[in-house]
This record gives C-alpha cells, structure tokens and sequence, in this order.
C-alpha cells in the first residue's frame, strides 16, 4: 500500500495553527503525520513561501489543507512538486489573476460590517463581535477565546493575486458552511463548482468549520488522504 501523505494545515486570517486544535488530535490517531503551518499574515507571497518551506521539510507526498484565506495561501504553494492533493474547509480558491479580495467582493458578507483597520492597516474583528461573526455556532467562551487571540492580517494581503492556481492541476476536495458569516456560502459554491473538486460537502456550520464541525472536517481530509495514497498506487 502506498504510504500515507503527511498532511499540512494551512489556517487562516484572524487566527493562527492553533486553529485546527480540533482538527489535529483526529487526524493523528486515524495515523496521519500532522502539521500546522503559521503564517504571518503579512502578504500572499510570504504565506506560500512559508507554506512552500514546510512542505519542503516533509519527506515523501504532502496533502495541503486551508481554511478561509488558507484557501488562497495553498492554491499559491500547492504547486510543490511533493504536493498531491488540495483540501478547502470554506476557504477561498483564486483563479489567476484574483485575489481573496477580489473574490469577495462578488457579494457582501454578513459580517463585513464587523471589520475595521488599524493605524498600522491590520484588518481586526471587532473583539465583541467575534463570536457572531466568525464562530457563531460555537460557545460564548470559544468565541470569546478566539476573538482575543486573533491574528489580524495586514490590509493589502487582500489585494495580492494568485499567479497560478494549485487546483488545476491537482485533485482537490471543497467543504462549504452553509451558515457562513464572513466569506457567503454563495461565493464558496461559485469558487468549489468551478474547480470540478472530486468532492464537495455541506455542512452546517459557521465559517470556523474546523472548529464546529472538527469529526466531519477531518473525516473530508481522510478521505482525500486515502483516495491520493490509492491514485499514487494505482500510478
């Protein structure tokens, strides 16, 4: 049987690795080799460069995973030679020549109110409107948590384009939350139809999906693992 890939999780904005917490404990006893990437949030090129550096440490085929803006960071880097697969937990998926931003804008989201820079252009959600914004279908204290300790990305990371996507060349998995508030699910069913994904689900859950729903999110990225360890089988 063809070995295992190691599998890389790639958060988002407004949070860090520590994001896939949920994630992470699932994936290890089903046997994975697990890693979470931190990016700085700073601009898509130092993203995926981080990115590219942590697949590049791994020995043997890489399973990238991204959530939200994640999306875009493994359509950027997924391109690695030891990259087999993509997975999306409600996460952008940029053609080339757009960016998070431009994909966005295709409709206004329900927290976007929410939003605001600072003096030093970090785009934040306001602290008290966390919990309904990102997480709404977790408890008060999770939501509380996570609107404390987020990771504000820098304003222009918006802005950068994808230059060539990872998802047309290599097979990908869509998971979109149907009670998304940040990024529509109208826009994540636009963006997963587009990639002819060998799967797409629904689930019903806010935009922080890998922490609401962490049983079936990592049930998605076993089934992505087993169907590339078969293909490279078969290969």
């Amino acid at each position: 049987m063809s070995e295992k890939p190691t599998i890389v999780l790639v958060h988002g904005f407004w949070g860090g690795a520590a994001h896939w917490a949920k994630v992470i404990p699932i994936l290890v006893r089903k046997g994975y080799d697990v890693h979470a990437v931190e990016n700085p949030l700073t601009s898509l090129s130092d993203d995926a460069e981080r990115t590219r550096k942590m697949i590049a440490a791994q020995k043997g085929p890489v399973l990238l995973v991204g959530h939200s803006y994640g999306g875009a960071v493994i359509t950027e880097a997924g391109n690695h030679e030891n990259v087999v697969g993509l997975v999306y937990i409600a996460a952008f998926a940029p053609d080339a020549g757009e960016s998070a931003g431009s994909v966005a804008s295709r409709q206004p989201s329900v927290a976007g109110a929410n939003l605001f820079a600072d003096d030093d252009q970090y785009l934040w959600i306001k602290q008290d409107k966390f919990h309904e914004s990102f997480c709404q279908d977790l408890t008060p204290e999770e939501g509380l948590v996570m609107g404390v300790t987020q990771k504000a990305p820098l304003l222009g990371t918006f802005a950068n384009n994808v230059t060539v996507p990872a998802w047309k060349s290599k097979p990908s998995w869509y998971q979109i939350s149907s009670e998304d508030r940040m990024l529509p699910a109208d826009i994540q069913k636009w963006m997963s139809a587009r990639m002819n994904p060998k799967k797409i689900i629904t689930l019903n859950s806010s935009h922080a999906s890998l922490a609401s729903k962490p049983n079936e999110v990592a049930a998605l990225i076993d089934e992505a693992a087993i169907a590339t360890s078969k293909a490279r089988l078969v290969a």
